[in-house]
């Protein structure tokens, strides 16, 4: 359910750093829309730090944020992803993905000690990221007759919506988003041109 019209993001990859006894804990920060782009991400940090002993992350995608997932990747249970996720949750962020690298360095951290040094690996590699608010988009496609095509438009444009492609037949066809706050009054626009259909395709 979505209650807002924006959610909050980082507008391109950051890194940060923990140390304790030895260990080196990297952070690092992305945005991401998908999950084939996470594990790109995932695969290029491994190539870069194939001598770190763990490479433990969390992402959340979407703007509804309910696409989750944490992962330990060896460390003791909950000690490591979920302390990450719990950073992205606290910022109140979206679409992105933290990794935090952990080069070994010799001494036992514990349970205790690990899950501070993943929440402060984390938490640097936020504080280092560029945060910015993004407007949630919908995307619909609107199908048409001709003589309709002026009032469609006008609609279209009082809204501020964004033309991203159209077909002009037999049935014109064009596919376009909105602001989430514009959606209702836009969808009600057309409900009023009786010969319209609106069909929703996603949500950005």
């Amino acid at each position: 359910m979505l209650f807002s019209d924006s959610y909050f993001t980082v507008s391109k990859p950051a890194e940060g750093i923990y140390k304790d006894r030895g260990s080196k804990f990297l952070g690092f920060i992305f945005p991401v829309f998908s999950e084939t782009e996470i594990k790109q991400h995932l695969q290029d940090l491994r190539k870069e730090h194939p001598s770190a002993r763990h490479h433990c992350y969390a992402w959340r995608l979407g703007a509804d944020k309910n696409a989750y997932r944490a992962n330990d990747d060896g460390e003791p249970n909950n000690s490591a992803g979920k302390p990450i996720l719990a950073q992205i949750q606290s910022n109140d962020l979206t679409n992105v993905l933290i990794v935090v690298v952990r080069y070994f360095g010799g001494t036992l951290l514990g349970v205790s000690g690990l899950i501070n040094a993943y929440k402060l690996a984390a938490a640097d590699a936020i504080a280092n990221a560029n945060i910015e608010e993004r407007f949630i988009l919908f995307e619909y496609n609107i199908e048409f007759n001709t003589e309709d095509t002026s009032p469609v438009m006008r609609a279209l444009k009082e809204n501020e919506a964004e033309i991203l492609s159209n077909a002009y037949d037999e049935k014109n066809n064009i596919v376009f988003r909105v602001k989430k706050q514009h959606s209702e009054k836009l969808e009600q626009r057309f409900k009023e041109l009786y010969t319209t259909k609106l069909e929703f395709l996603n949500l950005i």
